[in-house]
């Protein structure tokens, strides 16, 4: 199976129609458009029945963790997907990845054995579900996704459109339907670095006026259901 280990800054910013335009063509000369060309991506988080994880995390803390299980469009039962542990920590991001399949991570959280063959990242994730115990599916949030490289250089850029979830069918085999979480046309650019920004992305960010902000999908999600159980 395969698996990866990612340690980086993410940067997340909230971009308007007009800004994803202008960013997309300052792109050019800089950073390419990966093999895969727009990707629709599915994540479902796993959480505990008190929404522990999400509760932590929107209160912003030093260190925050989640756990997700990630698809490349729809899913089957035999289809490879990601389970990813994902932490950060003052504001490095560290992830654990490992490619598994669906009926694999069912065991593996109904406590049946380990998501991998042994190793420190099999360990790190399954210490993290026995310390939580009971973890179940929560939140499925859906994106379609641009992903930008640097062609000689550590640099990774994505971009995300119409940026939805739902609460209900949480099956990463059902669709790709769901609630927005932005309004129509709006985005959410990430930049991932390990060392400083370049300055030709710092002079476009200026240019475009677009300012680093704070946004987590799963974060906004679990807001707009609390909004709508009132």
């Amino acid at each position: 199976m395969a698996i990866t280990v990612m340690q980086r800054y993410e940067l997340k910013y909230l971009l308007s129609g007009e800004q994803t335009a202008f960013l997309r063509e300052r792109l050019k000369g800089h950073m390419e458009l990966d093999q895969y060309g727009k990707t629709s991506i599915a994540s479902l988080y796993y959480d505990t029945p008190t929404y522990q994880l999400i509760r932590t995390s929107v209160e912003k803390p030093l260190f925050k963790e989640k756990i997700r299980l990630r698809s490349y469009g729809i899913a089957t039962e035999e289809s490879p997907v990601f389970l990813e542990l994902k932490r950060k920590a003052y504001g490095i991001v560290y992830k654990r990845r490992v490619q598994t399949t669906i009926p694999l991570v069912h065991k593996f959280f109904d406590g049946e054995g380990d998501i991998c063959a042994g190793g420190q990242i099999n360990r790190e994730i399954t210490t993290f579900r026995d310390h939580y115990k009971t973890l179940v599916p929560s939140c499925l949030i859906i994106y379609d996704r641009s992903a930008y490289f640097e062609p000689d250089g550590d640099l990774r850029l994505t971009i995300d459109e119409a940026p939805r979830y739902r609460v209900d069918e949480l099956s990463l085999t059902k669709s790709m339907d769901g609630n927005l979480l932005l309004p129509p046309g709006w985005t959410i650019l990430e930049i991932k670095v390990q060392q400083a920004m370049p300055l030709w992305l710092a002079s476009a960010l200026s240019e475009g006026g677009i300012r680093k902000g704070s946004f987590s999908k799963y974060g906004e999600a679990y807001r707009q259901q609390l909004l709508k159980a009132q």
